[in-house]
């Protein structure tokens, strides 16, 4: 059984990471080690995420002309994802972002964008066919936001499931949400999607039922290991994560997202496909770097079935 059509509208950028005993303070200089540099940005990782797992997945970005961006080009010659839509351009250089890990595997980043920033509306438009022939559309806001809003319009337009992962989390205007099948936010940005501080201290149960009723139909909100809790007209349930020795967190939603959209993709329940999602999250934890923690199909139902106890997970 071939897997689903996935189209992600989003972002390439080059990750460069490195560890440090402790997050750094401003004005302080902390000695590092395990540098790395590879190929990121989240709708790149999306994209390969869900090719790795099995899914028939095409990018539609715009990078630079450069040495960084033949990072982009060279990763999805390897990992089988489709270009076709995929943007070269001298104007921006290609996106880089800078990662730093703690030993315990929080991090934080910073971001240019760069070419990214470069994405329109009527860039979108050029992927119609794209988005039309699929079964799941998916961005990002690593893109700039009226472009976000088009893919899932587009989506929408043509009965493709569409799914919205809201980050880096910033404001968007409430009339997206009613094209959004299945919005992805995490706690943080839950809270900055409602116009809140990331800290805000109000529970997030409460926030996400306040949320969800500005139109979206599937709220989906990942907890870290207080796993994910999902918002349908028919479901209010914690999906419990997956325990892992936790060594670099950084691709865990973008992974979580794949396995996500991969899973609604089949055809499988909500819920087992959050917890297909969780699986996938899980894995990108264990190992240092996004790429290479991106887990493969056969590892994400390993994982499934030793946590959740069921073969709903099985190779297609």
């Amino acid at each position: 059984m071939a897997g689903p059509k996935i189209a992600v509208i989003g972002s390439f950028a080059v990750g460069m990471t490195m560890r440090t005993p402790e997050l750094p303070v401003f004005g302080q200089t902390l000695l590092g080690s395990d540098f790395d540099m590879g190929p990121g940005g989240k709708g790149s990782n999306q994209a390969v995420a869900t090719a790795r797992l099995g899914a028939s997945s095409s990018l539609a970005a715009i990078i630079g002309d450069d040495k960084l961006g033949e990072v982009g080009t060279e990763l999805y010659a390897r990992e089988g994802v489709g270009t076709d839509h995929l943007t070269l351009t001298g104007e921006r250089a290609t996106g880089v972002g800078f990662i730093i890990l703690n030993t315990e595997g929080d991090n934080f980043i910073i971001l240019d964008m760069g070419a990214n920033e470069l994405m329109d509306p009527a860039f979108v438009d050029t992927a119609e066919d794209l988005i039309a022939a699929s079964d799941i559309v998916m961005s990002v806001l690593e893109i700039p936001v009226p472009a976000a809003q088009r893919a899932m319009a587009l989506g929408r337009k043509h009965g493709v499931t569409t799914i919205f992962n809201p980050a880096p989390a910033q404001a968007v205007p409430t009339d997206m949400f009613g094209s959004v099948d299945y919005l992805t936010p995490n706690e943080s940005e839950l809270r900055i999607l409602l116009g809140l501080a990331a800290d805000d201290p109000r529970p997030t149960p409460d926030l996400a039922r306040e949320l969800r009723g500005r139109g979206t139909s599937n709220l989906i909100v990942t907890m870290g290991d207080r796993g994910t809790l999902v918002l349908t007209d028919t479901i209010d349930e914690i999906v419990p994560g997956c325990r892992v020795d936790v060594v670099d967190t950084t691709g865990a939603g973008d992974a979580f997202n794949a396995g996500l959209a991969v899973a609604l993709g089949e055809g499988r329940p909500v819920l087992d496909a959050v917890r297909f999602g969780c699986a996938c999250g899980a894995l990108a934890c264990t190992k240092l770097g996004v790429i290479p923690s991106l887990p493969t199909r056969a590892q994400a139902t390993a994982l499934y079935q030793d946590h959740y106890g069921t073969t709903k997970g099985g190779s297609s």
